[in-house]
């Protein structure tokens, strides 16, 4: 399939304190959003709800990735001073059906462009044929892109929308919303020149359903996405991506927000252009 673990924002556990280690219980068990770590033995919907959520990540990596693309990406280079510090380059000027456009020929404008691509990617649009289209024309070279669309479509079928909770044109039912955002963590350069580029793109993302009677609430994913990019006309393209799971953090002592909290987090913030 093609892009959608994603995205949002997350808790912050606190640093520092008495010493002593304090477990916070949901406010309101029955709420669909209750924090289901707290819970002695996984129910039947935690269970259906972490399948749904690995074959949308099988679904996304099948899509993505080309014939010939290795399964792994993502090298074990040690990161360097400034593989952690932010160039403060504005990205680019420019946007194109919603997608940043214009990145500069250099390595901060490679990673700019994986970064950006990762949130078009996975975002709710990929839901939608047409919109979906639309990003891949914007981000895949022709042929890549041509390539795609196909296993794409496949992929994002209405029985497999539906296994989300959705309708065959990928809208959730009235009074729910279907979270799909990827959050960029930061980019590495795995190889470069000044036509080519190979970047990986760590990320955290949100996906599910917040609604009232949910069985399949928002959760967080951690992912490396590795693009493989060719400078064409005037901007980076994507040639090839593929995906793996991590690196991940240990969850944070956090108390999980109500769906109502989730759904108007959703509406009321925005995303970012991402750089370097």
């Amino acid at each position: 399939m093609s892009n959608d673990d994603h995205y949002g924002g997350g808790g912050h556990g606190e640093v520092g304190g008495t010493g002593q280690t304090r477990t916070r219980l949901p406010d309101s068990p029955s709420d669909p959003y209750g924090n289901p770590r707290r819970t002695p033995r996984p129910s039947r919907g935690l269970i259906t709800a972490v399948g749904v959520v690995v074959l949308l990540i099988a679904a996304i990596a099948f899509a993505n990735q080309s014939p010939d693309a290795p399964t792994n990406n993502a090298s074990n280079k040690p990161p360097t001073d400034a593989a952690t510090s932010p160039t403060g380059t504005r990205p680019v000027t420019g946007k194109s059906n919603g997608i940043p456009k214009g990145f500069s020929q250099d390595e901060q404008g490679a990673q700019s462009a994986a970064a950006n691509y990762a949130v078009a990617l996975g975002s709710e649009g990929m839901l939608k044929k047409d919109v979906r289209h639309a990003l891949m024309n914007g981000i895949y070279t022709p042929e890549a892109g041509a390539q795609r669309k196909g296993a794409q479509d496949a992929a994002y079928s209405p029985a497999f929308l539906a296994t989300l909770g959705l309708d065959a044109n990928g809208a959730a039912p009235q009074g729910s919303t279907f979270v799909t955002r990827a959050v960029p963590i930061g980019t590495r350069i795995e190889t470069y020149s000044p036509t080519t580029a190979k970047v990986a793109v760590w990320y955290t993302g949100l996906i599910g359903m917040s609604g009232a009677k949910s069985t399949n609430p928002v959760r967080t994913t951690w992912q490396t996405w590795t693009f493989e990019l060719t400078w064409v006309g005037d901007d980076w393209k994507v040639t090839s991506d593929s995906q793996q799971d991590g690196p991940a953090p240990v969850p944070g002592d956090v108390t999980a927000s109500t769906s109502d909290d989730i759904s108007k987090a959703v509406e009321e913030f925005g995303g970012f252009t991402y750089a370097r």
